[in-house]
């Protein structure tokens, strides 16, 4: 069972590939600046890219965790993820409240996912 990390750092992996599965990290915006519809499509982008060099894709995606620094933000976050996940394969997803590493981020997502 060969475990594979991609893009490894001193404190953690952006994403770890085990048997048919990878573990995404949370993805938060590059630029905290934003608003966030822009660090959602961003965040999404972050994934897009991770999936992509994991050798899968969002159709394949099994969960979703949706951390938000203000749930006041959760409408305008989902019209942005509404338009990115594939309808045809909807992950299991929850969203939470909690306080981000940055005060700038408002947005963070963890996903997991099947390996093609």
């Amino acid at each position: 069972m060969t475990i594979t990390r991609l893009e490894p750092g001193k404190r953690m992996s952006q994403a770890v590939k085990h048997n048919n599965t990878v573990y995404l990290a949370g993805q938060v915006a590059s630029d905290p600046s934003g608003g966030i519809e822009q660090q959602t499509r961003e965040v999404l982008a972050a994934i897009d890219r991770l999936l992509a060099e994991a050798g899968t894709s969002k159709s394949r995606l099994l969960s979703c965790q949706v951390i938000l620094a203000n749930m006041g933000d959760f409408a305008a976050m989902n019209s942005v993820y509404d338009a990115w996940i594939d309808p045809a394969n909807p992950p299991a997803r929850a969203a939470i409240e909690a306080r981000l590493a940055a005060p700038g981020y408002k947005v963070e997502i963890i996903a997991v996912a099947a390996l093609d």
